[in-house]
């Protein structure tokens, strides 16, 4: 991996730097040197210079944090025109003060692990493995005595530098993870989605073809797992929420009594306070009343709901039979009979939504072949179709995964291009977590309207030209096959559609 890559993405995973987080107002010797290292016409000689007065100055007057953290800064300047010898030079004075002060252990070995990490930044620089796994070890050491948690973080992000530069992928995969594990642990979710993206993205820029695909491997995988976990959060917190509002009721409920009590204690006690009284009881019965007629209207609510979607249902079902004495050659009659046929399927569907599908052993190549093979003849004569499927089984409802496909693919014949290319991919994403996806490199679907493409009844059609229900009665199937069907968004040069399923 590109080493700039790397830094890229540490960077974005936690937006401080390594150093010491409580600094004192920088000198003007520091500014100045800072100054000059920004400056595209300055001299790096005349930043460095300054950097190496600072880290003198700060030395003299007992701030060693400071004039470290100069003279690590003076250092990346000289290796930067390759004078190793200097540098190695400074970083020997910078151990020097760092020994000589009055600090504690832990404060000291966090100065010592930064003077150790721009070793192993020049040493890897110079592609010296064995120099930068010993400075590693080194900064371990360092990690462990300072306590710090930033310096432990850090410690990962340079192991992971390390392994990456070096070709040890599997171990550079570890340490993402050990990273991701972390920031997920923290239900951080965002974020790790933000750093595998950009990886992904940084990665492509970078022409690196085997870290994309490690990358986005990597990327689904823990996609997949941290579903479970948001699952879990969020029926914790509904779990929460009700237990809550449980425990309102009944303190409301128990405050009912207790006024109730009270009031005809007021009564007996206080005839003069009778006209009160009946008053709030009128008060109270109204609430009560409220409330009975709230609960009501909610239940009628939902009935009505139900009773619409059968109703619809019926309708269509009744339309059929004389729809089908039409000439159905006509566009408009064709039409009305699709539009009436899907409003029965999308009917179905979410009335049994509850109900599980049925699964069955499946080939996968033979049944990826086979769903390309039905839109071969209807793809335009130069748009190359690619079917890439290993010889495997796993258990799915062939009626469902096969409408969706067979859906998806009709709908890239229609709107790839002459030269394009439509493709059909499976993928095992994890024991129980698998793949279909439908790719084309046609114009695509715009940002704003992807979300809108799976909602039925969104606008009106003209129904010779598509009802708009295909997509959300593909997801529809998806979700009673316990998945999911979305597009995938990283996916730039066309359109991809990502069916995702849970197996045995």
């Amino acid at each position: 991996m590109n080493k700039k890559l790397i830094v890229l993405l540490l960077n974005l995973l936690f937006c401080c730097a390594m150093g010491n987080a409580q600094e004192s107002q920088k000198s003007e010797l520091q500014q100045r040197a800072e100054a000059a290292a920004k400056d595209d016409n300055g001299s790096i000689a005349t930043a460095r210079y300054m950097y190496i007065r600072s880290f003198e100055d700060y030395v003299g007057k007992g701030q060693t944090a400071q004039g470290v953290d100069c003279a690590v800064k003076a250092t990346a300047l000289y290796y930067k025109e390759n004078y190793y010898k200097e540098a190695f030079d400074l970083l020997r004075r910078a151990d020097q003060a760092i020994t000589a002060s009055n600090g504690k252990d832990s404060e000291k070995a966090a100065l010592y692990y930064l003077t150790s990490k721009e070793r192993m930044q020049m040493y890897m620089k110079l592609r010296k493995a064995a120099n930068v796994k010993e400075q590693l070890n080194i900064m371990e050491g360092h990690a462990r005595t300072a306590a710090d948690e930033n310096v432990k973080n850090d410690l990962l992000y340079n192991k992971a530098v390390y392994y990456y530069t070096f070709g040890l992928n599997a171990q550079g995969n570890a340490v993402f993870k050990e990273m991701a594990g972390k920031l997920t642990a923290k239900k951080e979710y965002d974020k790790v989605d933000e750093v595998y993206r950009t990886l992904i993205a940084n990665a492509r820029k970078t022409g690196n073809a085997n870290m994309v695909a490690q990358s986005y491997s990597n990327y689904i995988v823990w996609k997949d797992s941290v579903s479970a976990l948001k699952v879990a959060d969020e029926i914790g917190a509904l779990k929460q929420q009700i237990a809550d509002n449980e425990a309102s009721i009944a303190e409301k409920d128990s405050s009912l009594s207790s006024r109730k009590l009270v009031i005809v204690g007021l009564c007996i006690l206080a005839a003069a306070l009778a006209a009160a009284l009946v008053l709030g009881g009128i008060v109270l019965l109204r609430f009560i009343l409220l409330s009975r007629k709230q609960k009501k209207t909610i239940r009628m609510a939902n009935e009505n709901n139900a009773l619409k979607a059968k109703f619809i249902s019926n309708i269509s079902a009744q339309l059929e039979p004389t729809l089908k004495k039409l000439d159905n050659r006509q566009p408009e009659v064709k039409a009305l009979l699709d539009f009436s046929n899907h409003i029965q399927t999308l009917s179905e569907l979410e009335n049994t939504a509850d109900v599980k599908a049925e699964t069955e052993d499946t080939p996968v190549q033979q049944f990826c072949e086979d769903m390309m093979g039905q839109i071969r003849n209807k793809a335009k004569q130069s748009v190359t179709l690619v079917v890439n499927a290993p010889k495997m089984s796993v258990s799915i409802n062939r009626e469902y995964v096969g409408h969706i496909l067979l859906h998806l693919l009709n709908n890239a014949v229609e709107y790839t291009p002459e030269g394009g290319k439509i493709t059909l991919d499976f993928k095992k994403r994890s024991a129980h977590t698998c793949q279909f996806l439908v790719s084309d490199t046609g114009e695509g679907i715009p940002e704003e309207k992807r979300e809108d493409v799976f909602k039925p009844f969104l606008e009106i059609k003209d129904l010779t030209t598509g009802d708009g229900l295909g997509l959300p009665i593909c997801r529809q199937m998806a979700l009673k096959m316990n998945g999911d069907l979305e597009i995938d968004p990283s996916f730039t040069k066309g359109i991809r559609f990502v069916l995702s399923l849970q197996v045995k």
